[in-house]
């Protein structure tokens, strides 16, 4: 067992929030939900307003380090002498409840953000938190796309370009490496996985290891094709992480509850399971509508079906890729 506390999927639920549940959630399921609650609300407006009104709850992991939920994807704080070190800012709207959970963790002021990528649930935030003193660090596709105007076709949404206090003042292409807080970051990235953008963040010495998107612990991911994201790029990236760390590692995934390195192969098994299955199907000539029928994710679907993205949108995504 590692030494952090544990996280019930039933707590994880509740303390994450609808936020988190939302950046899971397919479009046409986040739609209906709208129209249920009496209006036309867009997928991005809802996971706004959502995180709006999220409970923020606070993990201490190893050393220095902790991790919040709640915000949108999760957000890891390294505190200490050169300040907070943050990896990811989570959607702006939750500001009112994760300022006073970060100055819970310490009396440090806000240093450095590390956006994992560029997607808004990871970093909406980044403009408050510049403003609090931040200087951001983020993988050149990330300052690309939030830059210039992008479409998300999964969530049905153009972002606009971000104001310039929201954008990383310094990008790298694949390796940085920090020393911060008597600690040693390493910031690599991935190949194109879940988009064009994304990184792992290693704290070295207290062994553990942010790899954002590329890891939905207990959920079907989201992969957005459209800004350079696959499942085979998804499925390279896991297997680039499960390389890299060992059983003892603490690997904070962007959405879910903190996990090791067995539930990280256990998303690699799942992955490529279905992606084997759906890319059978496909080839014997099978349509979307049959392949759904065909169940391929029924073994998965009690592990990773529940409450968020829904098993006949994780296979028409899969479906869509291979």
């Amino acid at each position: 067992m590692h030494p952090i506390s544990t996280i019930s999927r039933r707590e994880f639920a509740i303390g994450a929030g609808l936020a988190t549940a939302a950046a899971l959630i397919s479009p046409r399921r986040l739609m209906g939900a709208a129209r249920a609650a009496g209006g036309d609300e867009g997928v991005v407006s809802l996971m706004k307003r959502q995180a709006a009104a999220a409970k923020i709850s606070t993990q201490p992991l190893r050393g220095n380090i902790s991790v919040l939920f709640g915000a949108g994807g999760n957000i890891a704080v390294l505190h200490g002498p050169d300040g907070k070190i943050l990896v990811d800012a989570g959607i702006s709207t939750a500001r009112r409840q994760v300022a006073p959970a970060l100055a819970a963790i310490s009396a440090d002021p806000i240093r450095f953000l590390i956006n994992s990528h560029w997607h808004f649930d990871h970093t909406d935030g980044n403009e408050w938190l510049h403003a609090e003193g931040a200087l951001i660090i983020a993988q050149e596709n990330t300052r690309r796309r939030l830059a210039n105007s992008t479409r998300v076709e999964g969530w049905q949404f153009t972002f606009p370009p971000s104001p310039a206090g929201a954008l990383p003042i310094i990008d790298f292409k694949q390796t940085l490496k920090l020393h911060l807080n008597h600690t040693t970051l390493l910031l690599e990235a991935f190949r194109p996985a879940h988009t064009d953008s994304d990184i792992l963040v290693e704290f070295v010495e207290p062994d553990v290891i942010h790899v954002g998107d590329i890891w939905w612990n207990g959920h079907y991911p989201f992969i957005d094709y459209s800004t350079g994201g696959s499942i085979d790029g998804t499925i390279q990236a896991v297997e680039s992480a499960l390389a890299r760390v060992k059983d003892s590692t603490i690997i904070i995934p962007g959405h879910g509850p903190v996990g090791d390195r067995a539930q990280l192969s256990e998303f690699h098994t799942m992955l490529t399971t279905v992606r084997s299955r759906i890319a059978t199907l496909k080839q014997q000539g099978s349509s979307l509508a049959a392949c759904v029928a065909e169940k391929p994710t029924l073994e998965f679907d009690h592990k990773f079906g529940h409450f968020l993205m829904a098993p006949a949108d994780f296979v028409g995504m899969v479906y869509a890729g291979v």
